[in-house]
Parts: C-alpha cells; structure tokens; sequence
C-alpha cells in the first residue's frame, strides 16, 4: 500500500485508523496529517522506533528558523503529508513547504499586506494549515489574518487556478483566494476590511476540510481588551472544495427564529458580538459532523448591555457539513463573563463505557472540567447538572442563576480559592498568604468580578483557575485512542476581576472596535487586575503548579496524576529558608504549560529541571511513571508532533521563531547517505 491509499484510508475512516497499527507502522511514513495529527484532534502516532530503551539517544536532526519570516510565537504545527512539512509562520502569516530530511525550505507564499491584517491581534497565531486533494491533486488551505482563505498547490505553492473569487486589490493572484469577510455580511472595504465602530474578525487557527466541505472559523478581539458593545458574530462558514464557493452560514448569535434567539435579551443580539471559534476544530468524516468550540460574547467581565444565556457563546456546536445546521449543541458558561472561553480543539474517542459503545467526544476546559458527550447525539455520558451559583453585585449586571457543573469525572484542576487552598507549609507562610489576600474576594469557580469603590471595600475578586489557567492555548491534550485514555496538562493562574466605568476602561484600549462603551469593563490593560502576591515570591495557593492528569476515559477515573518538570530552584530555596518540610512540599511543577504527544510506546512531554534545563521526558502511559529523559535543545510551545519520514521516527519541538526535528542518529545516517 503506497502512501496516497493508505491517506485515502485515513479519509475514509477518520481516527478508526488509530486502531491498525500494525497497517500503519508497514509503511516508510507515517503522516501527520492536521495540527491535531487527525480529525480527532488526538496528537497520537503509531510510530514506535523511539523506544525507552533509545530515548537517551535522540538529537537534534536540524532546525529551521522562522525569524526571516517574522516568526515568533511557535504557535504553528507543521503537518508532515506526503513526504513534505507544511507551517504557518510570523504575523504576515506565510506559508511554508519544508524538507523533512533536512529541514531547508522548498517553497514559501506570503498574502500581500493589508491594513485588515495589519490589525489582527492573533497574526502569529496561525496554528497550522488544512490539506486535502482535489482530483488527485494535493492542496494546502490557510486562513490569514486578514481573514481571507488561500488555496495553494501543494507541491509549488502556487495558488489554485479557477478557484475562488477574484479579490479587488492589487498584488493578490487572480484566483485562489476568498475574501471571506464578503460573505459574512456585513459593509466593508476590501483593503481596510470592516469598519471598526461595527467590528472585527481573524483567525487564530487553520480551517478543516471534511470530505468536500471547508469549514472555517475565526476570531475576535481579546475580550479583555474590550469596553464597547459592538462588534461582529464569529458566524461559521463552509464552502465547497472543489471551487470555494460559499456553502453556508451558520449564525453563532441567533437570529429572530431560529434556535435560541430567546437567549439574547433586550433585542443584544443586533450588536452583541464576538462567540468566535479561535480554537481549533475537530471533525467525524464518516458522521459528517464538524465541532466548534467558541468563544465567549462581547465582552469579557461584564455582560450587563445583553442579558440572558447568550447562546452560542462558551459552547460546542457540532454541525453538519453538509448543510451547516446544528445537529446539537452544548453550552458550557451561561452568560459567560469570566474569560472561561473554550481554548482547545475537542478530542474524539470511541469508548467503552459501562458496556456500552459509544462515540464520545471531550472537550478540556479553562474551568478544569472535561466534558464527555455522545459525539452523534449530545447526550452527555455522565450526568452533567445544573447548580446554584452566586449572584453579581455589579451594578446593571444579571448573572444566571445556575451553571452546568460535571458530576464526573473529577475536576483535574483547583476550582475557586478559599482558605483551605492557600499555602500551608509553615504558618508563617499560611499567615502571610491570608493578609496578602485580605484585598480580594475568595469564592468558588463561578466568583462573579467586583468593581471598583464597591460596598466590600475589596479590590478584586479571585477567578480560579483563571482565565488563562485550567486547560489553554498552548496545552492541548492529547489521547491514546487504542487505550482510550486521554491526557490533560492545566496550571493554576488565578485572575483577578476588577471592573470600573466603561468610560475610563475605554481609555486603555485604544482603536477598540465598537462605538458604545460599556456601563462597566475590565479595569486594567491586561487580561487580569493585580493578583495578590505571596511576600516570601511564592504562588499563594498550594501546588502542584502544574500537572498532567491521565484519565481512562472508558470508566472516567484518573489513572494518574503528575506534576510537570522539576520545582523551579527559587522556589526551593524560599520553601527551605521558611522552615518547611520539603518532602511535604514535594514536587510543585513549574507552573508552566507543557506540550505532549503521544506515541506507541510513551507519552512525552517537555519542560524545565530545577535550574531551568529545558528537558524531554518519556512517561509510561499507564502509570505516570518517569521511563527516559534527556536535556531539550530548547524550551518548547505550544504543540509537539511525531511522524515517519524514511522509515525513520522524528519528534517535532516548537522552539518559538524555530522548528527543531529531533530524531535518532539512524535518521541523520541516512540523510547523509542521500
């Protein structure tokens, strides 16, 4: 079976193929083939020539450097498909075809510049790309900053003829290419893009093609960075394949008459926007369904301009490809106001679960809940209930009553802050600990923010594990579809939430996109108010800092749990000086998000040793237990990928503006025998 066919099985059955192996590992390569690897979203491989037995011998096969396109951030998962690697790269987004061997690059293609995608806040945030064969054909399919999406050939590069529409700027090839904010609807230029008293949109991820639809989501402006109450929906598009013409629209924020409009109160759905789709996005090729998870609405902290549930936002949507209409949805933050925005692709899984078979998928959450559904129905597999939660002080602000709480499996992440969660190594640091948090209001996950001059005479109020704690970005989990286990690295970074007037926030935020300030918004510019700090330069709340909790997703429980990387020496050093016992201490982890993958053999992950040693660990997938580690080249971001290239296994680190392809010696014997 050549490589082409054993792609057209990948198709056909989507993750399935996840359960031959053995078809899999007879081949010379074995492909990569999204961000994720699958449809999935499962970050597995069946490559099995990295061993614990030859971990140790691993090294640096080369290393390609994005900085002459403006790379920065690693936030790009280069796809291996077809014996090439294809990434994203730097804030003009450029497109980039690799050599697997050697690490030059063949090709490159840069959209020309705009002042549309000179606004995007996400421009090096592009993830990854799609692929997908058009008669035979293979293509590569990016979404830019500016928000246009690009069809280009594989092999060249160069953009598709008879595809798409021609675009009315000068520079832009004549075809290949669709303006997608065109068909979202709203008045725009081509060149500046939409006004930004209406709004704004981009894109932070890559598009998925699922059998002959392309399926595109997108982004806002941070919500954090937000004090008007305009902007855009993040509507889902789907165009065809085979000429990129528009297929549908799918309106995150309900119109009049269609399913949940009732959610948006006092007619907010006319200007409400944002419930974007920056996270990636899953699929079931065989069930025609794609998953999107969202983002929350305009805007962050504060959602009094538009009361009720808000449906689409804080939810997982799975569409139909075909048509584009909800089959069902998902709403995990009603009226969602604390930056509890879904950051990572859902994973799909088949499982086993109280004898029963079911097609789950999970999503992993910033609130340190996986939610586990029937992937074709919605039906949750365990019960997830709905529970009282506090009110808001806010003036104008309505909160709802209740929250979708999981019952099962347990939370992998601390949910709100209280006493009994603060520091306690000594009473020293305990006492410490308490007056340093005698500013700040202490509660449970849903702790609504305060704002400023508020009849508590308290500065903030503690969102844990906060807005960019839990699961986020640059954590994606990560599964074993044979074993049916599913991995997930969170930390602890507590926000904390301190509105003042509209007015004065709109002053932090200059070119914001709206006209009408907010009666309140976040009062800092940042994602967070000042936290409380430990005086002895601690965390203020127990650890581990950081972690990865393995569940065995056919019974819910969690196989293990482990901290990542070593406690930083600083942190050491300040535990000793204070007296405390540092076997009670233990391991804390360094509080940092690590990349995973999972492999045949093992699961690894990279962080830092007490000194700061970038380090690669392997990790036996049952246990937790440390089975082989060696010092990294580099720290490491985001997503970590492992493929074949010539019957040889290669690990993928993200090394912010670099690429570094570590492998066996083997592998560069052969590449220096070609």
């Amino acid at each position: 079976m050549n490589i082409r066919t054993l792609r057209s099985v990948v198709l056909a059955l989507g993750a399935s193929l996840l359960a031959l192996p053995t078809l899999v590992l007879a081949q010379d390569s074995i492909e990569w083939f999204t961000l994720g690897n699958d449809f999935a979203h499962t970050r597995y491989t069946p490559a099995a020539e990295i061993t614990e037995d030859n971990f140790g011998d691993l090294e640096v096969a080369w290393e390609w450097d994005g900085a002459s396109f403006g790379a920065v951030s690693g936030r790009s998962t280069p796809s291996y498909i077809d014996g090439m690697l294809y990434t994203v790269a730097g804030y003009n987004r450029h497109v980039i075809a690799i050599d697997p061997k050697s690490g030059e690059t063949i090709w490159s293609y840069r959209e020309p510049n705009t002042p549309r995608a000179a606004y995007s806040m996400r421009a090096d945030y592009g993830k990854g790309v799609a692929y997908a064969e058009i008669d035979g054909r293979g293509v590569i399919l990016i979404i830019s900053p500016a928000f246009f999406l690009t069809a280009l050939d594989a092999k060249t590069g160069i953009p598709l003829e008879d595809w798409g529409k021609p675009v009315p700027i000068e520079g832009f090839p004549r075809s290949g290419v669709v303006d997608l904010i065109a068909d979202l609807g709203h008045p725009f230029d081509p060149y500046e893009g939409i006004p930004l008293e209406v709004g704004y949109i981009t894109s932070s991820s890559p598009p998925i093609v699922v059998n002959d639809t392309i399926v595109i989501g997108n982004s806002a402006e941070q919500g954090y960075h937000q004090a008007r109450i305009e902007n855009v929906p993040g509507d889902i598009l789907g165009y065809d394949l085979r000429t990129g013409d528009l297929k549908w629209k799918f309106n995150v924020i309900p119109k009049p008459g269609e399913y949940g409009h009732e959610t948006w109160e006092n007619d907010a759905w006319e200007w409400t926007g944002d419930v974007s789709s920056w996270a990636p996005l899953s699929a079931d090729p065989e069930n025609n369904l794609v998953f999107i998870p969202t983002n929350s609405a305009t805007i962050d902290y504060y959602g009094g301009f538009r009361p009720g549930d808000n449906l689409y936002g804080a939810a997982l949507i799975a569409l139909d490809t075909r048509t584009g209409e909800r089959v069902w949805h998902f709403q995990f933050v009603h009226h969602e106001i604390w930056n509890f925005d879904t950051p990572t692709a859902p994973v799909l899984m088949d499982l086993t679960v109280d004898g029963r078979d079911i097609p789950a998928v999970l999503q992993a959450t910033k609130q340190g809940w996986v939610y586990a559904f029937n992937r074709l129905t919605g039906e949750p597999i365990w019960p997830i209930v709905e529970r009282e939660v506090p009110a808001s002080i806010v003036p104008g602000e309505v909160l709802s009553p209740t929250q979708p709480h999981v019952t099962w499996p347990e939370a992998y992440a601390m949910q709100g802050i209280g006493e009994d969660d603060l520091v306690d190594f000594t009473p020293e640091l305990k006492a410490q600990a308490l007056e340093a948090m005698e500013e700040y209001v202490m509660g449970g996950l849903f702790n609504p923010p305060i704002h400023a001059d508020n009849e508590m005479g308290k500065y903030a109020a503690m969102n844990c594990p906060g807005g960019s704690g839990g699961v986020n970005i640059t954590s994606p989990p990560v599964a074993d579809p044979n074993k049916g286990f599913f991995y997930v690295n969170s930390h602890t970074a507590c926000f904390a939430l301190r509105l003042i007037p509209g007015e004065e926030a709109d002053l932090l935020f200059p070119n914001s996109t709206g006209s009408t300030t907010a009666r309140y918004a976040n009062g800092v510019a940042g994602a967070t108010a000042r936290p409380p700090r430990h005086p002895a330069g601690i965390p203020i709340w127990k650890p581990p800092y950081s972690s990865i909790t393995a569940y065995d997703m056919n019974t819910g429980e969690k196989a293990f749990v482990i901290p990542t990387g070593e406690t930083p020496q600083r942190y050491k050093d300040i535990f000793e000086r204070a007296g405390a016992d540092m076997d009670e201490v233990g391991n804390t982890g360094t509080g940092a998000l690590v990349p995973m993958v999972v492999t045949a053999n093992m699961l690894i992950y990279t962080d830092q040793a007490s000194d700061g040693t970038p380090m690669l660990w392997g990790i036996d997938k049952d246990t937790g237990e440390i089975i082989a580690a060696i010092e990294a080249p580099a720290r490491s971001s985001y997503g970590m990928s492992s493929w074949v290239h010539d019957g040889h296994q290669y690990i993928m680190l993200q090394t912010s503006s670099k690429l570094t392809a570590m492998a066996l010696p083997a592998a560069q014997a052969a590449s220096a025998a070609h």
